[in-house]
């Protein structure tokens, strides 16, 4: 079996989201193979998951002071910090047989994959188990606060934190590997008002890990790309073809972008774009 593969690119969040949202929809339109993607987002940004109320779960303000962009995701999930990290996602339609049509099983897969790139690297990753049985109100607004079943942790201590959309035809799962990681500066975006930042940033020391934590020898974006690329390979017995966004995608994509900077979708979750 042959993916398309999107290799290592830096944009913007905003372009970042709406690529993977228009390679979403033109997979499922036209049937194709999956595409993984792998990317940076400069500047650093936050994305919020797509239920998420950002005014109650972002210190916002502190954000625009500090020039953090932020936007929602279409995908689930709760609140991520993209800070010296890379970035993964996967479209993929309901046809592939490799997957199971259920979120869970696609996870499943999805995280042996990537264990099998930080195994490559020196990191012994395994999936969470059964997770929390918090309800939605008392999750934590940052995504890896709290481990959710069949992500990855070392040593007990989360390393990845992925979130998935599907719809009638397929999937996008995207996902964040943390080459570092900055407690106190994630809990001061990422907050909720009843827990001052310094508690959220102890609470994230003890269950939160990275690469540079995990390894002696720093490793870069591009040697983690790599290292993923032959996790996916090895452990799914494909192969990566590298390609390009198709001229649809591309006009997809810049339509897109405008629900992506659109305030009254970020905060509001106001004026959404069905694209397909």
């Amino acid at each position: 079996m042959v993916w398309r593969l999107l290799d290592f690119q830096s944009f913007n969040i905003f372009e970042n989201m709406a690529i993977d949202e228009a390679v979403f929809h033109e997979t499922i339109r036209n049937h194709q193979p999956p595409t993984i993607r792998f990317y940076v987002s400069r500047p650093s940004a936050i994305t919020i998951g797509y239920f998420q109320d950002a005014k109650k779960e972002l210190n916002i303000e502190k954000c625009r002071r500090e020039g953090i962009d932020i936007t929602r995701r279409i995908t689930g999930g709760r609140a991520v910090f993209h800070f010296s990290e890379m970035t993964y996602s996967i479209a993929a339609g309901d046809h592939e047989k490799i997957f199971p049509v259920d979120v869970l099983g696609a996870y499943k897969i999805i995280s042996r994959c990537i264990a099998r790139g930080l195994s490559d690297l020196g990191i012994n990753a395994s999936l969470a188990g059964d997770g929390c049985s918090m309800k939605k109100d008392e999750l934590p607004p940052c995504c890896f606060a709290l481990p959710r079943r069949d992500e990855l942790l070392v040593n007990g201590r989360k390393i990845c934190g992925s979130a998935q959309v599907r719809k009638k035809g397929g999937f996008l799962q995207h996902g964040m590997l943390l080459l570092d990681f900055d407690a106190q500066k994630t809990a001061e975006l990422i907050s909720r008002d009843v827990a001052p930042a310094p508690t959220e940033a102890r609470t994230l020391k003890k269950s939160v890990t990275s690469i540079a934590e995990e390894l002696a020898e720093r490793v870069d974006e591009r040697e983690l790309c790599f290292r993923m690329k032959k996790g996916f390979t090895d452990e799914l017995g494909i192969e990566l073809e590298a390609g390009s966004i198709t001229s649809a995608e591309e006009k997809l994509k810049d339509t897109l972008m405008k629900k992506y900077m659109d305030v009254d979708w970020i905060i509001e979750r106001k004026k959404y774009f069905k694209a397909a």
